[in-house]
């Protein structure tokens, strides 16, 4: 039962407590009729009193608001500051939640910049690339930056084909792909042995999955990897991949007798020694 009683030494009125603690009147009163902050004690008149114990407790309150926390999260997280031990936990419960903000505002502030960086690299607004360039940056995805790459057609496919889920598990594959084509060729594994087009069947079925069996795609993707819209890390990632990958389903498709390449209007990725005898020739 609350103690009515005059004004005792050390506690503040509902209006001194509020003007302390910078808030209104109105919040002290509505914690205190859900049962989050209740008064130490009344007045005799009635008065709502705040002892220092009581300002600490709000202190927590609003540390917790101001990171986002719902007053019913709050009523669930408050810790009693009976002892030493209680307060210095309800403190360093307040710094985990603290730092875990600051992390979470780092990591929306490095997004927004890496989109300000692919915003001002393209040549016009698209605020459909923009949303689709920070989902992939949400997935922690390092290849966002290939969206502004990717023309309206090949994005709307993606957006039907795949889930943010599904996204992120097909892009893992194939980066582990990629990865497998770059060990295989510093490992001077002949693409056209059975390791090669054993990987080369793996390799198409997951351009397939991404397809769709829309053999058009296969053009754009093909640029997108070797062409002079790719970017120079892109480039330099792609290069000895391609050098391996190129040869290996030329093999495949020759002993399928398939040339699903020239249907589309492609050609497989050439390696870069590929490139410059094609180059000569051209000369």
């Amino acid at each position: 039962m609350p103690n009515n009683r005059a004004i005792p030494q050390g506690y503040l009125t509902v209006g001194e407590a509020a003007k302390k603690m910078g808030v209104s009147v109105r919040t002290l009163q509505h914690y205190d009729k859900t049962g989050l902050l209740a008064p130490s004690a009344y007045s005799e008149g009635g008065r709502r009193l705040y002892s220092g114990k009581d300002l600490v407790t709000l202190h927590q309150i609003l540390a917790l608001k101001r990171l986002g926390f719902s007053l019913t999260d709050i009523k669930t997280r408050l810790i009693p500051l009976n002892t030493p031990q209680e307060v210095a936990r309800a403190l360093s419960h307040q710094a985990a939640a603290l730092q875990q903000q600051i992390e979470s505002l780092s990591e929306s502030l490095r997004e927004l910049e890496a989109l300000r960086q692919e915003v001002l690299q393209m040549q016009s607004v698209d605020f459909q690339k923009y949303a689709d360039i920070i989902v992939n940056l949400q997935m922690k995805n390092d290849y966002y930056w290939l969206i502004k790459h990717f023309d309206d057609d090949t994005l709307a496919h993606i957006r039907t084909r795949f889930t943010k889920e599904s996204g992120a598990d097909f892009l893992q594959r194939f980066l582990a792909l990629q990865q497998e084509a770059v060990r295989l060729y510093q490992a001077n594994v002949p693409p056209k042995s059975a390791q090669g087009l054993a990987f080369a069947k793996v390799y198409w079925g997951l351009v397939q999955e991404f397809t769709g069996g829309d053999m058009s795609l296969l053009p754009k993707l093909v640029a997108l990897g070797t062409g002079e819209a790719a970017v120079p890390e892109w480039q330099a990632a792609q290069a000895q991949a391609n050098a391996f990958v190129g040869p290996a389903l030329e093999g495949y498709f020759a002993k399928q007798g398939i040339d699903p390449f020239q249907a589309a209007g492609a050609q497989p990725p050439a390696a870069p020694a590929q490139k410059e005898q094609k180059k000569g020739k051209e000369a």
